[in-house]
């Protein structure tokens, strides 16, 4: 017997949509990551980007638990001295809710070239309208 592993030109990509409205961030970062690195298939192999695409709308109304809100704290550093720059999780979700998505599921993936691969098959809205209906996706449930 023999293991079957993935090549590049076999595997047929689907596209999914998540609406994130009341998701809870952490939960549903973790279904992303699985699907957008294939893990969810049979045909999984590690080497090989066998991922999905996902469409996730209404990044603006995800929920965080607990006082998650407050006490989580978002980090950016130029590397010039002094310039070590925070936001709480409230006004990351404020100003800019597709980094609050893409930074929790881009934490779940390999940190790699494939890593990265995989990332750019993550297409985030703040809202509801998206420009990706010409790829009919599937509407994916996540709990």
């Amino acid at each position: 017997m023999k293991t079957w592993n993935a090549k590049k030109g076999e595997i047929v990509p689907q596209w999914w949509i998540v609406d994130a409205s009341e998701k809870k961030l952490g939960r549903m970062a973790t279904e992303l990551a699985k699907v957008l690195s294939g893990a969810h298939r049979p045909t999984y192999t590690p080497h090989v980007d066998t991922g999905d695409f996902i469409v996730v709308i209404n990044a603006e109304k995800i929920t965080l638990t607990g006082a998650k809100t407050e006490q989580k704290k978002y980090y950016r550093h130029s590397r010039f001295f002094g310039s070590l720059k925070e936001k709480s999780a409230k006004e990351m979700i404020n100003d800019k809710p597709t980094e609050v998505v893409l930074k929790a599921v881009q934490g779940m993936l390999p940190k790699s070239k494939l890593g990265r691969q995989m990332l750019t098959k993550l297409k985030i809205f703040a809202g509801p309208d998206h420009q990706h209906q010409a790829q009919n996706p599937k509407s994916l449930e996540i709990r």
